[in-house]
């Protein structure tokens, strides 16, 4: 087996989940072909043509149904992977689906939720100190905009040695509590970029990516500039919905930007089965500011779950197919996520001195045996002249 090969048998698996949304009360008496059949599945309800390539029903790591509440679908869809950062691990959580499905609805719920839970588990943790920071963007027609900014220029993505792919000059706040968060994430909600289409009054037209840090140290050595410190970040990823100009009206600059949106989706769609069958090949990350800003989370370090929102109605059902595929080749990547350990310069120090050291004496150890075995070798020669 190749070392790919073998590093994508390690890793952990995306979590992926589905997320049914409810009838809205002008598709009251649409039918609907798509029910959950227990806690992991879902079906296809009505009766499939003969010999059709479409499987009956589909199975996830969770499935939620149109009666579940997002608290629920945080709790034990997206909870355990957003609380990985505390514990100095990556972590993402992506909402994905059709336009309308429910997806941003979803997201700010359970933006607000982990946000919730994070700080209280700062709060309680009396022996760390915490550092955290917040930064906003959204990919807009291909263009990378700070939230946070009232400037509307597009951003430059770089390639950083160290940090990897990082957007130039993006804004980056360091937080005083959970309230001066939540005035934050009002701001962003209000610079994002949205429009009507015909499927939906408030549709989003970027896809936002909402980036908490979190560095801590132990209190104990808080200051003294010797102890490690855990670093990691959580990116709360609401991507635009796929949309079919057929069904939302779009013209002019909402077609133009349902054109950027399903492009950006379709190389997302392509790395991810790339990934799923083992990283063989390209990996076309580049091909979308998208893929490339997220591309950690993808397949690299990071643990990451992805809720998939659907529609249940007949006229949405190629949609909601393409979403659960999605979703099932999501469900066979996987990722690599490792602890973030950073440590201070004293620190540091300290550990490369225990090295020099310990090397040291190894070296005075072989030293003193290779004198050993010389003086045996002598001896050994002396005895023999004197045999003679």
């Amino acid at each position: 087996m190749s070392e790919e090969l073998q590093l994508h048998e390690q890793g952990e698996k995306i979590f992926v989940s589905i997320r049914l949304r409810p009838l809205q009360d002008k598709a009251r008496n649409r039918i609907c072909d798509w029910e959950c059949a227990n806690n992991d599945t879902i079906v296809f309800k009505n009766s499939l043509p003969e010999r059709s390539m479409f499987p009956a029903a589909y199975t996830f790591d969770r499935v939620f149904d149109s009666e579940s509440n997002t608290i629920q679908v945080y709790e034990e869809g997206a909870k355990h992977i957003a609380l990985s950062v505390l514990e100095g691990i990556n972590s993402s959580i992506f909402a994905y689906g059709q336009t309308s499905s429910g997806k941003t609805y979803t997201m700010r719920g359970i933006t607000e939720y982990a946000v919730s839970d994070i700080y209280d588990c700062i709060e309680r943790q009396e022996e760390r100190d915490f550092v955290v920071k917040f930064c906003a963007m959204e990919i807009y027609n291909e263009a990378v905009r700070d939230l946070l900014s009232p400037d509307s220029y597009p951003l430059r993505v770089l390639d950083d040695p160290e940090r990897g792919t990082v957007v130039e000059k993006l804004t980056e706040v360091v937080l005083r509590d959970r309230d001066h968060l939540h005035e934050l994430l009002t701001i962003c909600e209000a610079q994002r970029q949205i429009g009507e289409t015909a499927l939906n009054e408030t549709s989003s037209r970027s896809h936002q990516i909402l980036r908490l840090t979190i560095e801590s140290s132990a209190r104990e050595y808080a200051g003294a500039g010797n102890s490690s410190i855990l670093a990691a970040s959580v990116n709360f990823v609401d991507l635009a919905g796929s949309e079919r100009a057929s069904q939302t009206s779009a013209a002019g600059t909402r077609l133009k930007e349902g054109c950027h949106i399903n492009r950006s989706l379709l190389t997302l769609g392509t790395v991810i089965r790339k990934l799923s069958k083992g990283r063989t090949g390209h990996v076309p990350y580049r091909d979308s500011k998208l893929t490339r800003i997220l591309q950690n989370a993808l397949g690299g370090n990071a643990r990451t779950a992805i809720i998939c929102t659907m529609s249940p109605e007949r006229i949405h059902v190629e949609q909601s197919r393409n979403t659960l595929l999605f979703a099932k080749c999501a469900r066979e990547v996987r990722t690599n996520a490792q602890v973030n350990l950073i440590m201070s310069d004293k620190a540091l120090v300290k550990q490369l001195q225990r090295e020099l050291a310990r090397l040291e004496k190894e070296m005075r150890s072989l030293g003193s045996a290779s004198v050993k075995g010389d003086t045996a070798g002598v001896l050994r020669e002396k005895e023999k002249l004197i045999g003679q």
